[in-house]
């Protein structure tokens, strides 16, 4: 039989370096057993900030699922950006590669809904538009494309 799930949680913290606190007190959680899990298996991940997905079952046991990073952090770390454009339809504040492009879409696929590389380059390229950063060759590799 399966256990009655109480609460579920979306949260985020930078990899390896989750503590006991606020955010994870409401969550209803042993709050040490879950950040020691949660930082042994993000320890390799250097410090990027890490979705999770926690469920809280009746009996106070818990489960956690690990995602990939923010498709934003992913470009900005590619670029070395502090940040995006403060307006991305007028100021663009950097450009990415096809090659880059598809290397975070690649990253990004398990998360995604979507088995198709193409498609999640494209969303990937959406996200890079919102934050002011164009794609080299975008466009005619959409032309020469199936979209």
């Amino acid at each position: 039989m399966a256990k009655e799930i109480v609460k579920v949680a979306k949260l985020q913290f930078l990899a390896g370096q989750a503590k006991p606190g606020p955010a994870l007190a409401g969550v209803g959680i042993n709050m040490p057993e879950f950040t020691k899990a949660f930082n042994d298996q993000t320890k390799d991940r250097n410090g990027e900030p890490v979705p999770v997905q926690i469920t809280v079952y009746k009996d106070k046991s818990f489960d956690f699922k690990i995602f990939t990073s923010p498709a934003s952090y992913k470009i900005a770390n590619a670029l070395k950006l502090q940040k995006g454009s403060s307006t991305p339809n007028k100021q663009k504040v950097a450009s990415l590669t096809l090659k880059q492009l598809e290397e975070i879409a690649q990253y990004k696929l398990p998360d995604l809904n979507t088995k198709d590389v193409r498609s999640a380059m494209k969303q990937i390229a959406g996200t890079a538009k919102q934050m002011g950063v164009s794609v080299e060759g975008y466009e005619e590799w959409l032309k020469e494309g199936k979209n």
